[in-house]
């Protein structure tokens, strides 16, 4: 199986509290589980405001998909709502290894 990692990287909006974006974060999860096809998540921010989303996928074309939909789910708008669409930045690798 050909894992594949989904790094997107971005800034919030100006004022966004930290905490409701976690949450908004957070109800993302039901969607996600309900791929089958999400194995890990990890979201990080740096002390210069930078973000990460790094979503490890069973496949590219699993996370393509998730990517397609993630703007026409409801749950996803407060989310999405809350990312500064300036330099945000998606991008997709194959995992070739990983340590736990």
């Amino acid at each position: 199986m050909t894992t594949t990692a989904e790094i997107v990287t971005f800034r919030l909006v100006e004022g966004t509290d930290t905490a409701a974006f976690l949450a908004a974060a957070e109800d993302m999860g039901p969607f996600l589980r309900s791929t089958g096809a999400m194995i890990q998540r990890t979201l990080s921010s740096d002390d210069t405001g930078l973000w990460t989303d790094h979503i490890t996928w069973t496949s590219l074309d699993a996370a393509k998909s998730a990517a397609a939909q993630m703007f026409e789910r409801p749950e996803a708008q407060p989310f999405m709502a809350m990312i500064s669409p300036e330099g945000m930045d998606m991008r997709h690798a194959t995992i070739l290894m990983q340590m736990e």
